[in-house]
């Protein structure tokens, strides 16, 4: 299988995201440990977070039977708030949806005018990250992009704004292989 192979949407789990609360069985807060109990059929490599502020931690989860060397679900955990991001890989991660709005896989140009479409009705402005990347600190998203052979596809970030974070982008992990 190529390292550039896009999983089907039948070969993917569903899971649905819930902003401010978390996304299939992840609950923001949660200790990294719980996490990893959590992701039932995944297995979590647990380091601590390259480029983070002390006590940062990253589990990377891939699926063992199917692209066993592909990571799926990228999770942040910190000391202070337990899990506050969830990256979901565009090609080999679970699909996640929000009310039916899918987020993973995407062409971004799509996405965007449906996020548009569904936060402006319910009050939410939607924001651009310094990196262009669309996205609404109230429902706790920023699309990033990830490439698939000539394309590329939404890769969500969800989170939730840590203290002392002024905005969704100020809470996510730097790591520069992780925006953009």
């Amino acid at each position: 299988m190529s390292v550039w192979a896009v999983l089907e949407e039948a070969d993917r789990p569903r899971w649905t995201y819930t902003p401010g609360v978390g996304v299939g069985p992840l609950v923001f807060g949660m200790s990294r440990h719980e996490a990893v109990a959590a992701m039932d059929g995944f297995v979590g490599d647990l380091a601590p977070a390259p480029r983070a502020i002390a006590d940062t931690w990253l589990t990377r989860f891939r699926v063992p039977d199917r692209l066993p060397y592909r990571t799926a679900v990228l999770a942040f955990h910190d000391g202070t708030d337990g899990l506050f991001c969830v990256i979901v890989d565009a090609a080999c991660g679970p699909q996640v949806t929000l009310d039916g709005l899918r987020l993973v896989g995407r062409l971004p140009s799509g996405w965007e005018a449906e996020l548009f479409d569904y936060a402006l009705p319910r009050g939410i402005q939607p924001v651009y990250a310094p990196t262009g990347d669309p996205g609404a600190d109230e429902l706790g998203i920023i699309m990033q992009v990830q490439r698939a052979g000539d394309h590329v596809l939404t890769r969500p970030a969800l989170g939730v704004v840590r203290e002392r974070a002024n905005t969704l982008w100020d809470s996510l992990p730097y790591d520069p292989d992780l925006h953009g």
